[in-house]
C-alpha cells in the first residue's frame, strides 16, 4: 500500500490570491490530511500550513510596463521555483491568478509531466483571447470564478470548472453594519466612507493622492464625515501613513483613521466606498455597499490596453451585471471632482435598487467555492 503523502505546489502572487489559495488549501487538507504543501504565499496560506519559498510581495506588480523594473527579481524566482519543483515533483502544481508568472511556471512543469491547475481564469473574455492556446498547453484544468467565462473555454475545448467565489460563501447575504461598527469601535451615527487605494505599493502610490484630495472635497460638504482606510499589510500601512503625515496631517485621527487590515469590516461598516478597481470591488459588492471604482494605468500601458481590451467594463460588478451599475473611472476621470460627486450622490440615496442587484449577483457566485475547487484539484491528481 502506498502511504506516500500527496505533494502540492501552490503559488499566489498577491493578497487576493492568498485568500483564495488559503481556502483551497484548507479543503485540500480535508481530502489529503498528510499533504505536503509549499510554494509562494502570504500570511493566509502560511496559516493553513503552506511553506512559502519566497516573499509574495516580489510578485505583486501590476501593469504591462510596471513589471519591467521588477523583471530580474521575478525571473530569478521563476527559475528557482521551477528547479525546485522539477527536483521535488508535486502531484499537482496550482497557480493561483498571477497568470503572467504562473502560466509560464505551469508550462515548464507540464513539460516535465507534472500536472497543473490554474485557479482564476485569465481575462481571455476581455482581451487577447488567443492566450487560450497558451493556457491549454500550460494547464490540465482551469478553475474559474465567474459564470460567463466558460463560453470561451468551451469554444476551444479547454478543461474548465466554474467553482464560484469563496468570498460569496463567506460574506452574509445581508451584512450587519451595526456589528461591523461595533467591531471597529466606530460611532453608529457617523457618515462613514471606506477608502481602499489598493493592495500593491504601485497602486497606492498612484491613487492615494487623488483619493486624499477627494476626502478633502467631501469634507468641504460633509465636515462630520469619517474616512477609514484599511491597509492590507504593514508595508501599505506605513506607506499610507507616511503620505498622510506629509499631505494631510491635520486629518489623521480626526476625519481619517488608518486600520491594520479589517478591510471587510470597514466596507460593511461604511455608507459608501471609494476604492481601486480589482478584486476589492467584488468584495464591496458582496458587502452590499455602493462604491466608486477608480484606476490609473501607466500611460504606455493605458495606450496598449485601449487597443486590445474588448470588454465593455473593467470593474467586476459591472462585468457580472453586464451593465454599468457602479461608477468606474479610469485615467483622467480619476479626479476629486468626479469621485466626490459620486460619493455624495450615494450618501443622499437609499440605494435600494443597487443593493438588490448586488444581492442577485451574490447568489449567482455562491457555489461553495473552496470545496468545489478542492474537488476539481483532487480529480486532476487522480486522473
Amino acid at each position: 500500500m502506498n502511504t506516500k503523502p500527496v505533494r502540492i505546489g501552490i503559488v499566489a502572487g498577491e493578497p487576493s490570491g492568498d485568500v483564495l489559495a488559503a481556502g483551497l488549501i484548507r479543503e485540500l487538507k480535508a481530502i489529503f490530511p498528510d499533504a505536503v504543501i509549499e510554494g509562494i504565499g502570504g500570511d493566509n496560506m502560511q496559516a493553513q500550513g503552506c511553506r512559502s519559498l519566497f516573499d509574495m510581495e516580489t510578485l505583486s506588480v501590476m501593469g504591462l510596463t510596471e513589471v519591467l523594473s521588477h523583471l530580474p527579481a521575478i525571473l530569478k524566482i521563476k527559475k528557482q521555483l521551477v528547479e525546485h519543483f522539477v527536483n521535488n515533483p508535486p502531484d499537482v502544481y496550482i497557480g493561483v491568478d498571477a497568470p503572467d508568472f504562473n502560466l509560464r511556471v505551469e508550462a515548464e512543469l507540464k513539460k516535465h509531466a507534472i500536472k497543473t491547475v490554474h485557479y482564476v481564469s485569465p481575462t481571455v473574455w476581455a482581451w487577447r483571447e488567443n492566450r487560450i492556446h497558451k493556457i491549454a498547453k500550460a494547464t490540465n484544468r482551469v478553475l474559474g470564478l465567474f459564470p460567463f467565462e466558460h463560453v470561451v473555454y468551451d469554444r476551444y475545448k479547454v478543461p474548465y470548472s466554474y467553482v464560484g467565489h469563496t468570498m460569496a460563501d463567506i460574506i452574509p447575504l445581508k451584512p450587519d453594519r451595526h456589528a461591523a461598527r461595533e467591531q471597529l469601535d466606530l460611532s453608529q451615527d457617523a457618515t462613514m466612507i471606506a477608502v481602499l487605494p489598493g493592495s500593491r505599493g504601485g497602486e497606492v502610490k498612484t491613487l492615494l493622492p487623488s483619493f486624499v484630495a477627494t476626502i478633502k472635497k467631501v469634507l468641504s460638504t460633509k465636515p462630520d464625515a469619517l474616512f477609514v482606510i484599511p491597509a492590507v499589510n504593514q508595508r501599505r500601512f506605513e506607506q499610507i501613513n507616511d503620505f498622510l503625515q506629509i499631505n494631510a496631517p491635520e486629518l489623521i485621527g480626526n476625519s481619517i483613521q488608518i486600520l491594520h487590515g479589517k478591510a471587510r469590516e470597514a466596507m460593511i461598516a461604511s455608507n459608501a466606498i471609494l476604492l481601486a478597481s480589482g478584486t476589492a470591488t467584488l468584495e464591496a459588492m458582496l458587502c452590499k455597499r455602493p462604491m466608486v471604482a477608480a484606476y490609473k494605468l501607466a500611460p504606455l500601458t493605458y495606450r496598449i490596453m485601449q487597443r486590445i481590451y474588448k470588454a465593455k467594463y473593467f470593474s467586476l460588478p459591472n462585468l457580472l451585471a453586464d451593465e454599468r451599475i457602479i461608477p468606474e473611472l479610469l485615467q483622467s476621470e480619476v479626479n476629486p471632482n468626479n469621485m466626490a460627486r459620486y460619493l455624495l450622490h450615494f450618501l443622499k440615496q437609499d440605494n435600494t435598487q443597487l443593493i438588490e442587484k448586488f444581492t442577485a449577483l451574490h447568489q449567482l457566485l455562491k457555489q461553495n467555492a473552496d470545496k468545489q475547487a478542492a474537488k476539481a484539484v483532487a480529480e486532476v491528481i487522480n486522473e
